[in-house]
């Protein structure tokens, strides 16, 4: 199966998110790095912009560690490399 995902690669705010997560900001607190996964298996509907707001990791690294990756054509069940 191939999907054809299509995305700008500016970073820019996509607006609501797809997988139901929701963020909250709390005063006072401070910001602990998360642990990131070495891989992200994407997933039909992914765009790097939601990976990227998904798991902390921005978009020009991970096309840096995965220098195959069309950016436009991601594959459901792909591994992306993220650290």
């Amino acid at each position: 199966m191939i999907v054809l995902i299509t995305a700008t690669l500016g970073g820019g705010d996509g607006g609501s998110s797809s997988n139901g997560s929701s963020h909250s900001s709390h005063p006072g607190v401070g910001h602990a790095k998360a642990h990131v996964p070495k891989v992200y298996v994407v997933e039909n509907g992914d765009t790097l912009t939601s990976i990227a707001h998904h798991t902390g990791v921005p978009v020009a690294t991970i096309l840096k560690l995965n220098p195959g990756v069309d950016p436009q054509i991601l594959i459901s069940g792909e591994e992306l490399k993220l650290r």
